[in-house]
């Protein structure tokens, strides 16, 4: 609820008082608020872009509903709530907080995707494509939330382009692209890491398997100057899992030596857990 409301009063405390449109299903319902207030003559005393959001990510919590965790669903579903009431009650101001749009635009990207990327952690998402993000990734190892984005709000920003400017579509792409970069960078659970440990204890291995439920390889060494024996496991896990790795570890075996490494890629049959 906390990254959903800070995710929410960013958009429209930084960015949104330049004219400028968010990254998403957010930044669709933006414009389709400018086109009524613009078009239609169509005007409230609030922002509207937060209930016509929510309207447009009941088709894709249907389908959430189907293929993902009721978990996912009910944190997702509380998410959309939370936004639509910030963007209800956060006011656009007349006199932006930040006078520099560069700044402005910078400040608002980071808040929003730290906010984003809090409610990813925790096992939800914001709604609009982070939840096709979530479904790719679970399905193309080499997909995340933050390249969904990408490729979705090209189609956004060249409709910005022609239907507004192009300095608005390149402000919003800015935006967008520290937005994306922020989520990809915070989202831990899409951030896999390779653990190698040194163990004489061959309860780790099993535990690996049988509590975290990845799999392991290990080979026997000697250590070179105790001449002992060791075991060496190789596993891969998100970042998110470890943590609570590291804590059963040591509880086996508090001498154990662990490598993490998190500058690798990953291919075969690595299963991603974001939901």
């Amino acid at each position: 609820m906390v990254g959903s409301a800070l995710f929410a009063a960013s958009v429209n405390l930084f960015i949104v008082p330049f004219g400028l449109y968010n990254s998403g299903i957010i930044g669709f319902a933006q414009i389709i608020r400018t086109v009524l207030a613009d078009s239609f003559n169509i005007k409230f005393n609030f922002d509207i872009a937060g209930i016509i959001n929510f309207c447009l990510n009941v088709p894709l919590i249907i389908v959430a509903m189907k293929y993902l965790k009721s978990s996912f669903v009910k944190k997702t579903l509380w998410s959309i709530a939370v936004q639509t009431f910030v963007m209800s009650i956060v006011p656009i101001l007349e006199t932006p907080i930040i006078e520099d749009i560069l700044a402005s635009i910078i400040v608002g990207a980071i808040t929003s995707g730290i906010g984003c990327s809090m409610i990813l952690v925790q096992k939800g998402c914001a709604g609009g494509t982070d939840i096709i993000g979530m479904l790719l990734s679970i399905k193309m190892p080499k997909m995340s939330v933050g390249k969904v984005g990408l490729y979705f709000n090209t189609v956004l920003y060249t409709i910005c382009a022609f239907m507004f400017n192009v300095q608005t579509a390149i402000y919003s792409m800015l935006q967008m692209f520290i937005f994306s970069f922020v989520v990809d960078k915070t989202h831990l659970q899409n951030i896999e890491v390779s653990v190698m440990i040194f163990t004489k204890c061959k309860e780790v291995k099993k535990m690996i398997m049988d509590d975290q439920h990845r799999g392991v390889t290990y080979w026997h060494g000697i250590g070179a100057y105790t001449n002992q024996e060791t075991e060496v496991l190789v596993s891969i896990v998100s970042k998110y899992e470890i943590p609570a790795l590291r804590k059963k570890i040591r509880e086996l075996d508090p001498h154990a030596f662990i490598i993490i490494s998190s500058q690798l890629e990953v291919s075969g049959g690595f299963e991603k857990r974001l939901v």
